[in-house]
């Protein structure tokens, strides 16, 4: 298609980098004043010498003192008072120089502080520069019109021309090449087919697109991302400062220290030079740089941080809490079996159910058209269509009556062993009846997030010693999905008022993250010490309220910010620790009179210039993740593509295997093997044999061992043994029927055979296919 010129919609600038030379004006004049007063005493001219020192620093000292008494007046105390009197006290003993060094290093300080604090910052600044103001909006003549993004309502129809970003969240209405990288985090381009949901923020990096807008621009993804920025970028420094902690132990120290050394020798100069060497830059500048590191870090990886202080306290985070639905889930069902009544057509019952439901917006009736759709099923328009909440769906498909919903009457006995079948494994019933009886049960599963396991595991490695489920689901489904991902505990049926008394009660003992993605979590995350929300899903409440929020709809980025606040914390205080440490010593020496105040400021600045250079570690290391080389992730995407087809034969091998179990002398059941050992040789074998060549080798590098695979491998030769043992079955039977005594081997070896796929399904999805980071599970 063609998109209109770009003219149409002016774009902002994006993440363009510039220096502000402001910034650096007050260090620079200094340093130029400190260096002229050098050569004027190198010219013979030591009195114009000293009073361009002694200028220098009055006009250091001036706004120190100025920041330190509105301190005091808002009753905060912190190690800035050291070095406002180590500049007095250099003008009192006349030692203009060592004063003239401390106003270039408090001068050092603020700069630096500064460009950290806009280094971090510039990703959300970013995020802010390039949110889209307008939308290209079709009008019902068939033209195309600029309207303000506020205008934009759900079910309009737009267009995105090449290198727009998508201004609201909506469905593609033909293929599209989208750079995701500003809310996921992941550079690589995506393609998404016609009827695929994209949301907004995301940069058309192809050919112009037509785009159905499926939320307003208030209620999209980057509108909630946009508020978040703004939040932080609002806070004037988003930290805190451990400097001032310290500053309750060391000020007094240092005042302590000056004050002896002044009584015992007799020489207020002695107590100069401790102050001098005292001055606490190294805490000054250790901490904000570490700590804005972090924060620009983590929003590279998709995860947008309030503040200094939400990142300083994910970093010493001992416990998480986590909802089910959403967090360790998809949060979107899916179809995994159907079942029918005996005689019926599983293909049938799934099409008329899918039919009746594409009007409907409950999101089970979203998760049975997707499967429907998936399968090729051609779907009819349905009438007379009427819902009744809690109830289910009633309308008519081709002229023929059709229920979805719950089940009306008593059960007839096929009825009642599904139902029993889908209790034991946790999933979601939707009955399929007409007038005269139920066709067949659509079970429905809100399956595990293949990352999550994954994600536990590296969270436990990055210090978090409790993790604990919390969810209002029902005890059986919670423990499931509890022992897959290997949590510590789990509280089932649980209100959201339960929720908040439990994350208080675990705030109570150590520092606490709750992670949760609805708005019945909202109570819980701001009771929690950081709360996280999963995706910035517009104006929903938990996003509101949350300290953290991941942009992308990934676990993983979880445990990617706490390794990275770790990191950074630790940097903080390891570079705080050795200066005040070296800053000690020094202190001592000068004390003894050992270190004159010129010589004491020169040291300062060597110990400062060591500690900046440790804190700037901050700015990389830390991930315990390995990089995935670019063709092995085309081949993750690929297999991962290919697993729902294996799925789909696996439906029909299971429906085989029951129908071999209850009815092995039924005409249609040898053919029913042939078939689906057919597809098991024409599509499975295929498979599991070409990730075997291809696949495997290729994950040596990012799983560290070619040993990594080994069960993976074994798993295909038990597979293949399986197989070869239903086809020596079907060579038996010539004559198309089953003989009684063999019925139970080989249902050994159908049911074997489903069990063993699943699994090895799953733990490829969850041990392989999660290491590639634009992987996402279908459902």
């Amino acid at each position: 298609m063609r998109a209109e010129p770009r003219e149409c919609v002016p774009e902002r600038p994006v993440g363009r980098r510039r220096v502000d030379w402001r910034q650096w004006a007050p260090l620079t004049l200094l340093t130029l004043a400190v260096l002229a007063g050098a050569g004027l005493w190198l010219a013979g001219l030591p009195e114009a010498a000293q009073l361009v020192w002694a200028a220098v620093t009055l006009v250091a000292l001036l706004p120190a003192t100025w920041s330190t008494l509105r301190q005091v007046w808002r009753r905060q105390f912190g190690v800035d008072v050291i070095a406002v009197l180590a500049l007095v006290g250099t003008l009192l003993v006349r030692e203009y120089l060592a004063g003239a060094v401390i106003a270039v290093m408090v001068a050092t300080g603020q700069a630096l502080e500064d460009y950290a604090q806009r280094r971090a910052s510039r990703d959300l600044r970013a995020l802010l520069e390039r949110a889209p103001r307008q939308a290209r909006r079709r009008t019902p003549d068939g033209g195309i019109e600029v309207v303000p993004l506020d205008q934009v309502a759900v079910g309009d129809r737009l267009v995105v021309g090449p290198g727009d970003v998508v201004p609201v969240d909506g469905t593609v209405e033909e293929a599209a090449t989208l750079d995701e990288s500003t809310v996921t985090g992941e550079s690589q381009l995506v393609t998404r087919s016609a009827g695929e949901q994209v949301v907004s923020g995301v940069v058309n990096a192809g050919a112009g697109f037509g785009l159905r807008a499926g939320k307003s621009a208030a209620e999209s993804t980057y509108a909630g991302i946009v508020r978040l920025a703004e939040e932080a970028t609002a806070h004037k420094a988003p930290m805190v400062r451990l400097a001032d902690r310290y500053a309750a132990a060391f000020v007094p120290f240092t005042l302590l220290l000056a004050g002896l050394a002044w009584l015992l020798s007799g020489q207020f100069l002695r107590a100069v030079a401790v102050l001098v060497v005292a001055t606490p830059c190294p805490l000054l500048l250790a901490t904000p740089i570490a700590i804005v590191s972090g924060l620009s870090r983590v929003a590279r990886r998709g995860v947008l941080v309030r503040d200094g202080g939400s990142l300083e306290l994910l970093g010493r985070a001992r416990t998480l809490l986590m909802d089910k639905t959403g967090t360790l889930t998809t949060g979107r069902p899916r179809a995994a079996e159907t079942v029918v009544a005996p005689g019926g057509d599983r293909d049938e019952v799934l099409r008329l159910a899918a039919s009746v439901e594409q009007l409907s917006p409950h999101v089970l009736a979203a998760a049975l058209v997707r499967q429907a759709r998936e399968q090729g099923l051609p779907l009819a328009e349905p009438a007379d269509v009427t819902e009744e909440p809690g109830r289910g769906v009633t309308g008519r498909v081709d002229g023929r009556l059709v229920r979805v919903g719950q089940l009306t009457g008593e059960p007839p006995e096929w009825a009642r062993r599904v139902h029993e079948r889908a209790e034991m494994a946790g999933r979601s019933t939707v009955w399929v009846s007409d007038d005269r009886a139920p066709l067949g049960a659509i079970l429905l599963e809100d399956p595990v997030r293949p990352d999550a396991r994954r994600t536990v595991r590296r969270l436990r490695e990055a210090g978090l010693r409790r993790l604990i489920m919390v969810t209002g689901d029902r005890s059986e489904t919670a423990r499931q999905v509890a022992q897959a991902v290997g949590v510590d505990d789990v509280i089932a049926q649980c209100s959201p008022q339960e929720k908040v008394a439990r994350v208080r009660e675990e705030s109570g003992r150590t520092i606490t993250v709750m992670v949760g993605d609805g708005v019945n979590d909202a109570p819980a995350l701001a009771a929690a010490h950081v709360g996280v929300a999963m995706g910035a899903t517009g104006a929903t409440a938990s996003a509101d309220v949350a300290d953290a929020v991941l942009t992308v709809d990934r676990l993983d980025r979880l445990a990617d910010a706490v390794d990275i606040a770790r990191y950074a914390r630790r940097i903080a205080v390891q570079s705080a620790t050795v200066g005040m440490g070296l800053a000690v010593v020094a202190m001592i020496i000068a004390a003894a009179g050992g270190l004159p105040p010129v010589a004491g400021a020169f040291l300062q600045e060597g110990i400062d210039v060591l500690v900046i250079l440790n804190a700037l570690r901050a700015l990389g290391g830390g991930l315990r993740r390995r990089d995935v080389p670019p063709e092995t992730r085309k081949l993750l995407d690929r297999y991962a593509g290919e697993h729902g087809g294996v799925r789909d034969v696996l439906t029909r091998l299971r429906d085989t295997a029951d129908l071999v179990a209850t009815r092995p002398d039924a005409p249609e059941c040898v053919p029913a093997l042939r078939d689906v050992h057919r597809r098991l040789v024409d599509e499975v074998l295929p498979h599991e044999a070409a990730e075997e060549r291809h696949l495997y080798p290729a994950l040596a590098g990012p799983l560290g061992s070619a040993d990594a695979t080994s069960t993976m491998s074994r798993a295909h030769v038990e597979i293949h043994r399986l197989m070869n043992r239903i086809g020596g079955h079907l060579a038996q039977h010539p004559d198309g029927r089953l003989r009684r005594e063999e019925v139970p081997d080989l249902l050994a070896a159908l049911y074997g055979l489903d069990a063993v796929l699943r699994l090895h399904l799953a733990q490829e999805e969850e041990d392989y296919f999660s290491l590639n980071p634009t992987y996402a599970p279908e459902g």
